[in-house]
């Protein structure tokens, strides 16, 4: 199990890439919250995910290869 937080600089191209990924690993995807942060110009998703170490890897590795996009994972279990 793992929290995945993921911050958008830019919304366009790579909200859609970020959400066809997401889409993508929905069978490890416990709950999602996406907030638009106005005021810092980003948005950003918090992802609850239960999966092996190599799905969350995965998963993050290819939202980190996104232009415009960061990932950090805390993996607890």
């Amino acid at each position: 199990m793992a929290v995945v937080g993921i911050v958008l600089f830019h919304r366009g191209e790579c909200a859609r890439r970020v959400n066809e990924i997401l889409s993508d690993y929905g069978h490890i995807i416990v709950g999602r919250m996406g907030i638009p942060y106005k005021e810092r110009g980003v948005s950003v998703i918090a992802l609850i995910v239960d999966g092996t170490t190599d799905e969350i890897g995965a998963l993050t590795g290819k939202l980190g290869n996104i232009k415009d996009v960061k990932v950090r994972s805390a993996i607890t279990i």
